[in-house]
């Protein structure tokens, strides 16, 4: 790696069930720090990360399992003549939300899944501005470096309840199980499922590691789509277990959801997480 020598050694987290997601406590100097980051600097470490990720054996299976989905989403689509002067055809208006991705400025894990997602949205041929990013941990400075880049900041936190109006991609890597848990839930039915594409955390890893009683209690739109998605493990060197590590691509085939119980959409009542000890998400601020 270009600049990661040492840098790997400062961010190790541990697998399986150690692994907890990411620290979502910023401390005010930590802020403060970021708040006066050099933007320029900042965009072409990025850039150089994500020419180095372009060089790495296991990208272009990431990028062959992503175009494989995107392809079966069901919408109209579009043809397009790329590079290499092969087609590929990939639906029309895709888009890309990620939450989560935390402060990528200071994080060096964060920095490289942020390269891998440019890396995905070239290859899905989505336009930066069809790509929505949120995490209550961004500084003002690293705002202004993703707004350099040509992504969309979200000012509002959605908790992961945004309707895919859409065919959308949602990348979520190493995010708190209520996200992903709400996320399903604002999508539950047979006709949004099927449009969304979900990268990150494998949900039968999250559902192996944690008390079945809990997950099926606390998560249980997550704790049903473990067993509904089809899922895609993606490859990941064992220098990069901890940035890239227990990563999957999740998808829902409408013909096989069509085939549950129509009972399964019927409870659909919001996710509270009451008896959550460790929520692992910040919620958005109550209004007055």
């Amino acid at each position: 790696m270009s600049d990661s020598g040492e840098e790997w050694q400062v961010i190790r987290r541990r697998k399986g069930s150690a692994r907890k997601p990411k620290n979502r406590q910023v401390s005010g100097g930590t802020i403060c720090c970021q708040e006066e980051l050099d933007v320029v600097k900042t965009v072409r470490r990025i850039q150089d990360t994500v020419a180095e990720l372009r060089c790495e054996d296991f990208w272009i299976d990431w990028k062959e399992k992503l175009l494989e989905v995107a392809q079966s989403l069901p919408t109209s689509v579009i043809t397009n003549e790329n590079a290499q002067g092969t087609e590929s055809s990939l639906p029309a208006q895709l888009q890309c939300v990620c939450y989560g991705l935390g402060p990528f400025s200071s994080i060096v894990s964060a920095r490289y899944q942020l390269a891998m997602m440019l890396l995905l949205l070239e290859a899905a041929q989505i336009p930066m501005e069809n790509c929505f990013v949120f995490d209550p941990v961004f500084s003002a400075g690293e705002k202004s470096v993703l707004k350099e880049l040509g992504l969309m900041v979200l000012t509002e936190n959605e908790e992961g309840k945004r309707l895919a109006t859409k065919p959308s991609i949602f990348y979520l890597m190493h995010c708190g199980k209520a996200l992903y848990n709400n996320l399903l839930w604002k999508n539950w039915s047979t006709d949004l499922l099927p449009r969304i594409i979900i990268i990150g955390n494998s949900f039968t890893g999250m559902k192996d590691r944690s008390v079945e009683r809990e997950f099926t209690r606390d998560y249980s739109f997550l704790s049903q789509a473990a067993t509904m998605a089809k899922e895609r493990s993606l490859t990941c060197p064992s220098r990069m277990i901890d940035v890239f590590g227990d990563t999957a691509i999740m998808s829902f085939s409408s013909r096989s959801l069509l085939k549950l119980p129509e009972l399964t959409w019927k409870d659909l009542a919001e996710p509270q997480y009451e008896n959550c000890e460790d929520l692992e998400i910040i919620l958005r601020e109550a209004q007055c």
